[in-house]
This record gives structure tokens, sequence and C-alpha cells, in this order.
């Protein structure tokens, strides 16, 4: 009944779509343009009822004032707290989102911008639990700090290390190939990140998304969520003498490797 899709935008964002078949209705995250929107929901006959918003960058918000007047009763659900303020349903960390049946926890997760949230379901849809990440959480990858600091991210990503490992990561950018060449230049022997570089290169190659992830694979690859790994801590330490940097702590450890991705 239920289906996720990626809508791409700009040069490298995905708008994920939610939809109820049955219904007919159809749920939009971060909507930073409206025409590939409403063209695919034109499309497929969809109406859309609800919007998502996990913070404010207008690559995310962009679209969503023309969204409204094209579809003038869609609830716009986002974080109260924020630079943004055309949310008509403002939420807060622990709050409940429902739709269609679907419970969404809204979660709190600080770094990329203050005002961040993501939204999980366990309930399964394409066979397992669902989290839009925004910007928090990338394939290999995490959000540059421009509001946050490297506590708060590390602290939000252990929040996401804590849902099961099957849980599917909709994040927002195609920043993947990116992201795994600093990973691989960072842990040079590790040789599941260069299959894995490997297979996301083949799949960029034939056109197709390297998102969704899932929360066990990013536990095994993703250097931003290994901050407490020998290996990862060795590099983050080897780096972090050359910086000048601490390193003495779980929050140095993730601040360093942020610093490295930030100069890399």
């Amino acid at each position: 009944m239920f289906d996720i899709q990626a809508i791409p935008a700009f040069s490298d964002n995905y708008i994920w779509c939610l939809c109820d078949r049955s219904s007919g209705k159809a749920l939009v995250v971060d909507p930073g343009q409206a025409q590939p929107v409403e063209d695919y929901l034109e499309s497929q006959q969809l109406v859309l009822d609800t919007i998502l918003v996990t913070h404010h960058h207008p690559d995310h918000t962009g679209g969503i004032a023309s969204l409204a007047k094209t579809f003038p009763d869609v609830r716009i659900t986002g974080p109260e707290d924020s630079p943004f303020k055309g949310t008509t349903n403002p939420i807060h960390p622990g709050d409940e989102v429902v739709w269609q049946g679907l419970t969404f926890e809204v979660m709190a997760v600080p770094g990329h911008t203050l005002d961040h949230v993501a939204y999980y379901s366990e309930t399964e849809i394409n066979d397992r639990p669902v989290l839009f990440c925004g910007d928090t959480l990338f394939v290999c990858g995490c959000g540059r700090l421009f509001e946050g600091k490297p506590e708060q991210m590390r602290q939000s990503l252990e929040s996401l290390r804590a849902l099961p490992d099957q849980t599917g990561v909709y994040c927002a950018h195609e920043y993947t190939l990116a992201n795994l060449r600093f990973a691989r230049s960072w842990l040079p022997d590790d040789k599941a990140l260069e299959q894995f570089e490997q297979d996301c290169q083949a799949r960029r190659n034939r056109g197709e998304p390297t998102v969704p992830s899932s929360i066990g694979a990013e536990k095994t690859l993703n250097p931003f969520m290994r901050w407490d790994q020998p290996e990862v801590i060795e590099s983050a330490r080897q780096y972090a003498a050359r910086q000048g940097l601490p390193c003495d702590s779980a929050d140095a450890v993730f601040a360093a490797i942020r610093h490295g991705k930030d100069h890399f």
C-alpha cells in the first residue's frame, strides 16, 4: 500500500515522496523545489496532503510556498523553534506525526542546524523501518556543522545509531561518492569501504541513486558513525596531532573527523 520514491531536485537533492496508493495521497519531505514535486504527483495521479520539514535551509523549504498554493489544504509539519515560519503544524522533539495510519517519532538531531529534526517510523515500508534524516546523516558522511557543535552532532548520530540496523536511511543528498573519497583517505585499509566505493560508483554510472542506505550499513562503513572504533580513533589521533587538535574523548575524535572532512 505504501511506497517511497526519490524525486530529484537541484543538482544533488532528493525530495522523498511517501505514497499511499490506495487513497491517492502523498507526503513529501523537504521540498526545496516545487516543480519536480508537482510533475511527479501529476504523473502518478497523487494529491499532496502533508509536507515534513527537517530543517530551515532553503534547499529543503524553498518549494513549500508554491506547493501550498497548488495544494491549499496541505499540512506543513516542521520544527516550531526554527527560522522557517511556514509550518501549519509545528512540532517538537518527542512528538508524534501520524499520516495515513503511520506514526513517525520526531527526533531532535541538532548539529547541521540547531532546529534539525528527523522523522522515524518503526512501521516497515519497503520491508524496513523508515528514517527521514535530512542533512544529519548521509551515506558515509554527515552534515556540515553550520550552527551546531561537534558534540551535538555526535550525540545526534548516537541517537540514530541506536535505531534498528535494518532501518532505511532516507537522506536528502547524493553526496556518497565524495563522502567515500574522504572515508577511503581516512581508512585506506578498510576493504569493506573499498568494495562499497566500487559498488556505488557502478550504481552512479548506471544513473541509479546510492540512497537509501541503512543504519546497519552506516554503523559498519561511515567514519562519522564509528568514532569509538580503534582504527578510526587511531586515524583521528594521527590527524589531530598534525593539526594541533585534542583527541582525548569521543567528542574530540568526532570533531577531528569533521575537521578532516571540512579541509579535505
